[in-house]
């Protein structure tokens, strides 16, 4: 179901039930962005070492946090609330299912979980989310579950 997400236009925290889905896209995983995130961020032997990685993994993987940087460009692009601004207030139960590959596609999907008034600003709400992240084989790699500041509605 996608509930919400095929309202035309901006969506405020009154706009957004439990239950609605949203489509996050799909990215393809290099060895290339692999390797060059691993230097910069994550400099581990299963990451950068093809020779180790191919005896304990049977090739790279990509960093988890790699995994994690790249579903976060896929979500920002998604704009499941349109052009809404939504503030990240954390994310729990982030969890990696196995390892990603170069060569896989990775595809996300969002839905949300839970909603309630926040209690510290009457302007806003907090949305949580469960994203699931797959890839080409329908292979769940990675959840975690966000959760986020959303303005409700303008008053005019």
């Amino acid at each position: 179901m996608l509930g919400n997400s095929l309202m035309a236009g901006n969506r405020y925290f009154e706009d957004v039930s439990p239950g609605d889905q949203f489509p996050g896209g799909s990215v393809e995983v290099t060895e290339a962005d692999c390797i060059a995130f691993a230097t910069a961020y994550d400099p581990q032997p299963m990451h950068l070492d093809t020779e180790e990685a191919r005896a304990r993994f049977g090739g790279i993987i990509a960093s988890g946090w790699h995994t994690a940087a790249l579903v976060m460009r896929q979500v920002a692009l998604a704009r499941p609330l349109g052009d809404t601004e939504v503030l990240g207030m954390g994310v729990e139960n982030l969890r990696w299912r196995q390892p990603v590959r170069p060569g896989d596609t990775l595809h996300v999907e969002m839905e949300i979980t839970s909603t309630k008034p926040s209690e510290s600003n009457p302007r806003y709400g907090i949305v949580t989310f469960l994203i699931t992240t797959r890839n080409q084989r329908g292979e769940t790699v990675m959840t975690h579950s966000p959760f986020c500041w959303v303005p409700r509605r303008p008053v005019p």
